[in-house]
Order: structure tokens, then sequence, then C-alpha cells
């Protein structure tokens, strides 16, 4: 659960940030205003364009065999961890950007009165931002234990959309403890570390599907010291991958993926700039 309410906490204000950024610029001005149905007309079709993946997945699970929807678990548990990965590089590289790219290109469909070309934008940043949501949940909730429970997990989710409403509202207000920057530096930590998570749950599906060889099984056993059932021993399981009883093949996966992780985050430093400190400042934080 504390996964969900993670995932949507996070995709959440990076949603608001780009409906922030546009909003606050087209009120700026008399022949923006007149974009601003078309901007909330762009936000309703992402979300429903999202919406769309989420039932085109749940469709395709459903009509996969046990073992065919193993397989199907293991490619998404994959493909959110690289979505993951993906976004805290492309972050860190276009951060200070984003403001710019989004009313550059808002401002060339208001000049030539492309109201469409308006909606399209607003539609693509956010089908992208709730796609990214759907991949990531999708892959996290099969991976846990509490997969069963929707309820809880409809809960989590509402509680994440709740907190990111108040946590862009304090970033916005641009206090010293929270801010763009830190927001963003601690919660690409975090999402590394989910990332890491779905890995090591994409990999237990494998080795039990017999597809990626255990080479040792177990390396060690420390649920003696840290069980993964529960307390402290589950939030890492959840959040970092942690196993008690790894086998082989998954430590070395998972060191592999640290060292592509710090090599792709070096790569970046050198056109890394700061996230944007706000809708309403062109500077960074």
């Amino acid at each position: 659960m504390d996964q969900v309410a993670f995932i949507v906490w996070r995709e959440s204000i990076e949603a608001l940030l780009v409906v922030g950024i546009l909003y606050a610029w087209l009120r700026a001005s008399p022949d923006g205003r007149r974009g601003l149905p078309w901007l909330w007309g762009g936000v309703g079709a992402g979300l429903l364009l999202a919406g769309a993946l989420a039932l085109v997945l749940l469709g395709v699970a459903s009509w996969l065999s046990d073992t065919g929807q193993e397989w199907f678990q293991s490619l998404m548990a994959l493909a959110a961890c690289a979505l993951v990965v993906q976004m805290v590089v492309w972050m860190r590289q276009h951060g200070r950007g984003l403001k710019r790219e989004l009313e550059s290109g808002a401002s060339q469909q208001i000049h030539q009165e492309h109201w469409w070309g308006l909606l399209v934008l607003v539609m693509i940043a956010v089908a992208r931002e709730g796609s990214e949501t759907v991949v990531f949940l999708y892959g996290t909730v099969l991976s846990s234990k509490d997969a069963g429970d929707v309820a809880a997990m409809v809960l989590a989710g509402l509680g994440g959309f709740a907190v990111a409403l108040l946590t862009f509202w304090l970033l916005q207000l641009g206090g010293r403890i929270i801010t763009w920057r830190r927001f963003f530096r601690v919660t690409e930590v975090l999402l590394l570390l989910l990332a890491s998570s779905l890995l090591v749950s994409a990999t237990d599906r494998l080795i039990s599907l017999g597809v990626l060889p255990a080479l040792m099984d177990p390396v060690w056993d420390s649920s003696w010291l840290l069980d993964t059932e529960r307390g402290l021993g589950r939030i890492l399981a959840d959040f970092a991958g942690y196993r008690a009883a790894p086998a082989l093949s998954q430590l070395l996966i998972w060191l592999a993926y640290w060292v592509v992780v710090v090599w792709l985050l070096r790569r970046s430093s050198g056109v890394m700039t700061s996230v944007p400190a706000g809708c309403n400042r062109p500077s960074a934080a």
C-alpha cells in the first residue's frame, strides 16, 4: 500500500507541475485565457488515455494463461523499472527547461490560434504522466503480497493524491524547507530504490519460471535478523528489493542495476540543471 501511495503522490505532483505551469501562463494574458477550456480538455483527454491503457493491461492479463500471466507480470515489472530510471535521468537533464519548453509550445499554438494543438500538447503531457503511473502501479501491485486488497489500494491511491495536492501547495510557497530541488532529489532516490524492488520481483518470477538460473540459492539467509514478512524487513523488501535469502543471479542483477544507474546519473550530470522552483518562477529553487 505504501508503494501505491508513493507512486500516486510523486506522479500526481509532476502532472500538477505541468498543468500549473500552463495554467499560470495562460491566465497571464487575455489571449491566453481563451485557451483555458482547451487546457482542461487536454487534461481530461490525457486522463482518458491513461485510463484506456489501464483497461488494455487488465484485458491482456485476463486473456492469458497462468504461465502467460507470470510472463506478462515479469515484463511489466521490468518495464516499470526501466521507466522509473528513464524518468529520473530525463528530469535531471531537462528540469530547468521544462517550464520554458511547455510555454514555448503553448505560445506557438496560441499565436497561430491552433487551440487543438494546445489541447494535444496538454493531452500528451498529462497522458505521459498518467501512463507512467499506470505502468508503475501495475508492476508494483502485481509484485505485492496485498494485490488482492483492491479497496485498500484505492484508498492508498486517493490518499497519495490528496497528499500530492498539499505537497504541491507547499512547494509553491517556495519555502526553505520544502523546495522543488530538495523534493526531486529526495524522491528520485526513493524512485530508484523502488525500481530496484520491481527488478528483484521480476527476477523472482523469472527464476520460478525456470528462465533465469539461480546459480546459487540461497547465497545467505538473514531472515533471523531481518524478516521480509514484517517490520523494517517488509519495508526494505517493498521499497529496495531486499531479500532475506537471495539467489546469486538475483544478487548479481541487483548489483548490475545500481552500477548502470550510477553510470547514467554521472553521464547526465554534464547537462544536469535544477528543476523549476514553481509554476510562477522561471528560475530554479
